[in-house]
């Protein structure tokens, strides 16, 4: 529980989800593609970057002077089992009231 509530603190930042998506979206990165049209400074998206990796959420890969960047399987997994689990706990719920409200109403 501690890893997720650690994702989704690093997650919560803009720049950080914004990086993510990216990433996401597009495949590994290098830390100047990351940076390249944001009007962020190369050592905040590293600062970034930093925090991400230590959550867990993205990977480093070295390549000669490059640092490239990608998402870590394991974190979106875990995101979508915790949203999933969340879910089936909702529509369950919904599903209950819906029965009762049916009940409720076949009696008037």
């Amino acid at each position: 529980m501690q890893q997720l509530v650690t994702t989704f603190s690093a997650l919560g930042d803009p720049v950080r989800f914004a990086i993510v998506e990216r990433l996401l979206g597009e495949g590994e990165l290098s830390a100047g593609d990351i940076q390249s049209g944001e009007a962020i400074s190369p050592p905040a998206i590293s600062r970034h970057l930093k925090v991400l990796r230590q959550a867990g959420i993205v990977e480093q890969r070295i390549e000669k002077q490059r640092r490239l960047y990608s998402v870590r399987p394991e974190a979106v997994q875990a995101i979508s089992a915790w949203t999933m689990s969340h879910r089936e706990f909702w529509e369950a719920s919904l599903n209950r009231l819906e029965a009762a409200l049916m009940k409720e109403t076949k009696r008037k």
